[in-house]
């Protein structure tokens, strides 16, 4: 609820003649009243007020008609948004590799998690599904808007869940089944990868043809150190006690740039290298600002009328008198 507003301001311009009249009536040098020899002149000033009191009981009883008359409203206001929605898929590697520590504060896999969160808060009109991969594919989320379910399943996610491999081809080709029946004005992939496709039955550039046939953009993102090894951890079990361990191995994990940049370009799509966190977090910020969704809003607006009260409030004070007037007042000797 705002604050109230006039549906007939002018009426308050009279506001402006109450101090007038006021000083006019003080200015004035007859009270209309009598005085008594036998009554000290102090008891005397001291009960003047009251013969003000029917004055300004009318002048308080104009200013309220005067407020009535300019039709005070109490204003309540929604809004309902109307949005041309832009369906994304999210394609995240979740291999082997991804684990990589070369991305600060944990590796590769945390951090896209955390940038990828940001991203689907960001959206808040817009459909987003998301398809995880290694050596196969599997679909962890349709297209929603339910952002605290997409929130938790993208904080789930974990590394070494599907088979070991990337199927980039096969990965793609799940993102455009989930979205070829989309009716949104515009459909986006994202992929997410650090490796070279090395698994599955689709080809990669195959799947992008299927892409550009469904007139699905598609934006890939190489993640990882631009040159040298990085540590990556593999989950080992021990021979002798049968415990799970945690073996880091020195590895050279390239990005095959110039698949991404031809699945890209295939599709109207643009490749991107993120060599750390930051980079990653401005090339999600650049995607974001390319694939922004118009936003129309429509704001209603309800008046309640609250001119009642000021009315009778008028009416009454200008009737005390009268009242007044007929209630006897009896004295005892």
């Amino acid at each position: 609820m705002s604050l109230p507003s006039f549906a007939s301001p002018l009426w308050l311009v009279l506001l402006l003649a109450l101090p007038l009249l006021g000083w006019l009536h003080h200015r004035s040098h007859g009270l209309g009243a009598l005085t008594y020899s036998h009554i000290p002149d102090g008891v005397r000033a001291a009960g003047a007020w009251r013969l003000h009191l029917p004055f300004y009981t009318r002048l308080i009883a104009v200013g309220c008609l005067i407020l009535a008359l300019s039709r005070p409203q109490l204003s309540y206001a929604w809004e309902e948004n109307l949005v041309e929605g832009i369906d994304i898929q999210i394609v995240l590697d979740i291999s082997g590799s991804m684990g990589a520590e070369d991305f600060q504060p944990q590796n590769r896999l945390y951090v896209a998690k955390q940038v990828v969160r940001d991203f689907i808060a960001g959206r808040p009109g817009d459909r987003i599904g998301l398809v995880v991969f290694s050596g196969s594919a599997m679909n962890r989320a349709p297209l929603t808007t339910d952002r605290q379910m997409l929130d938790f399943l993208v904080e789930s996610i974990q590394l070494n869940t599907l088979p070991d491999g990337t199927a980039i081809g096969v990965a793609l080709a799940n993102a455009a089944a989930r979205l070829k029946d989309s009716q949104a004005k515009s459909r986006v992939v994202l992929l997410i990868t650090d490796g070279v496709n090395n698994a599955g039955e689709i080809d990669p550039v195959s799947a992008a043809a299927v892409c550009d046939g469904l007139g699905i953009k598609v934006y890939t993102i190489g993640v990882g150190a631009a040159r040298g090894r990085v540590p990556v951890p593999f989950p080992r079990i021990d021979p002798f006690t049968g415990e799970r361990r945690v073996q880091r191995v020195m590895m050279h994990v390239p990005v095959d740039e110039k698949l991404m940049r031809r699945i890209a370009d295939r599709t109207g799509g643009r490749f991107y290298k993120a060599t750390d966190g930051a980079a990653l977090r401005q090339v999600f910020a650049e995607i974001d600002r390319l694939e922004k969704t118009p936003l129309h809003v429509k704001r209603y607006v309800r008046h309640q009328e609250a001119f009642a009260p000021l009315a009778w409030a008028g009416l009454g004070l200008l009737l005390l008198p009268f009242a007044a007037a007929g209630v006897k007042v009896t004295a005892e000797p």
